[in-house]
C-alpha cells in the first residue's frame, strides 16, 4: 500500500493492525527515521535492530524476530537501516506468514520505481510505503507547527519558516530545536506557550547551524590545526555531532553536482556565480578552494562516509564525540593531501 500525505498521519498515529511492514524511503532520511520513530513511539515499541545483511545470509531471521514475544510484553519493532535489496527475501515471507508478533520498519534512501523492495511494499495490503522528500515553502511551516504542537509549542508561519530555513528544513534537527525551546519556555502538550522570534535570537538554531557548518568546512578544507581546537571546545556529552554531520552532509551536496559540472568543462568562477544566493559572499573564495581541491569521486566517498556515521550515532545512546572527531580529522587529512 502506497501511502500519501493525507493518510499519513492517521497510518503512524491509529495504524492498522494488519500492517506488518512499513517502507520509510526517499532523498529525505531524516524525515524517514522521524517518522518511524513517531510509529514506534506510538505504539511504545521498544526496537529491535536487525540488518540488511543478516536478512540477506538467513531471511528466516527476520520472520523469527517478528514473531519473537517480548520477555517483558509490550509491542516490538523490528528496525532495519539502511535497508537495501538484500531484505527482499525475508520481507516477502514476512507478509505470506501467518501475523507476527512485531511489526517492521525499514529506513530505505531513494528507489527507483524499478525496485523490487518499493513494489513488494506497494502492492500488498500489508505493507506500507511512503517517500520522503525535504519539505519547502509552506510544507516546511506546517511541519514546524506539527512538531511545535507536540512539544506544547504554538508556532506562527513566519516564527515556522525561519526555524525551518535555520534548520535546513532537517525534520529530526527542528524536533531537537523544539524540544530545546519548549524547555527553555516551560512547554508542555498541556501547558502549552507560543513561541516567538525572541525565544529564538536567545537559544535557536541560527547561530549554533553556523558553528556547525564551520566544522564542516574546517575539515573539508583542511584545516587541521584550527579544526583540533574547535573540537576540543565541543561538549563532551556529544550531543551536537548528529547536527554537525547534517551541516557537513548539506555543504557535500553543495559540493558535490557543482564540482561535476566543472569536471564536464565548465569554468570555476562560472559554477561559483550560478550558485548565486546559496554561497554568502563571506563564504565564496572557501567555497571555490574546496571546488579547486575535491574531485567528485573523493566527494562521493566522503558523503558515504558520512551517511554511515549518521546512522551510527542514530543507534547509540549519547552520540559520541570521539567518532565525530575522527571523521572530521581524516576528511581534513584527506584534503591536505589531494
Amino acid at each position: 500500500m502506497k501511502l500519501s500525505k493525507a493518510n499519513l498521519t492517521r497510518a503512524l498515529d491509529q495504524p492498522s493492525r494488519d500492517i506488518r511492514f512499513y517502507l520509510f524511503h526517499g532523498p529525505d532520511e531524516g524525515q524517514s527515521r522521524a517518522l518511524a520513530a513517531r510509529l514506534a513511539e506510538g505504539q511504545q515499541a521498544s526496537r529491535i535492530l536487525l540488518s540488511s545483511g543478516a536478512i540477506k545470509s538467513d531471511p528466516a531471521a527476520l520472520v523469527d524476530q517478528a514473531g519473537a514475544l517480548s520477555l517483558f510484553g509490550g509491542t516490538r519493532v523490528v528496525w532495519i537501516e539502511p535497508a537495501t535489496k538484500d531484505i527482499e527475501d525475508g520481507i516477502t515471507a514476512l507478509l505470506e506468514g501467518p501475523p507476527p508478533e512485531n511489526f517492521v520498519v525499514a529506513i530505505a534512501g531513494t528507489l527507483t520505481k524499478a525496485s523490487s523492495l518499493l513494489k513488494i511494499a506497494e502492492s500488498s495490503p500489508l505493507a506500507a510505503a511512503f517517500a520522503s522528500y525535504a519539505p519547502e515553502g509552506q510544507d516546511a511551516e506546517r511541519m514546524v507547527a506539527d512538531l511545535g504542537r507536540r512539544v506544547g509549542l504554538k508556532v506562527s508561519a513566519p516564527v515556522a519558516a525561519r526555524l525551518a530555513d535555520a534548520c535546513g528544513n532537517d525534520q529530526a534537527i527542528v524536533l531537537r530545536e523544539l524540544e530545546k525551546l519548549a524547555l527553555y519556555l516551560d512547554a508542555s502538550p498541556h501547558a502549552p506557550k507560543e513561541l516567538e522570534h525572541d525565544a529564538l535570537d536567545d537559544v535557536g538554531a541560527e547561530s549554533a547551524e553556523s558553528d556547525f557548518l564551520r566544522l564542516a568546512d574546517l575539515a573539508l578544507g583542511g584545516d587541521i590545526a584550527e579544526l583540533t581546537e574547535e573540537l576540543v571546545r565541543l561538549p563532551t556529552g556529544g550531543a551536537e555531532a548528529i547536527p554537525v554531520v547534517r551541516s557537513l552532509q548539506r555543504r557535500l551536496l553543495m559540493l558535490a553536482p557543482a564540482r561535476a559540472r566543472i569536471e564536464r568543462g565548465e569554468r570555476v568562477d562560472a559554477v561559483m556565480t550560478s550558485l548565486g544566493r546559496a554561497v554568502f559572499f563571506k563564504e565564496k573564495a572557501r567555497i571555490q578552494r574546496m571546488l579547486s581541491r575535491w574531485k567528485a569521486a573523493d566527494l562521493a566517498i566522503v558523503t558515504e562516509r558520512a551517511s554511515r556515521l549518521e546512522r551510527s550515532l542514530m543507534f547509540t545512546d549519547a552520540p559520541e564525540r570521539e567518532a565525530l572527531g575522527e571523521e572530521l580529522l581524516a576528511i581534513a587529512r584527506k584534503a591536505r593531501s589531494l
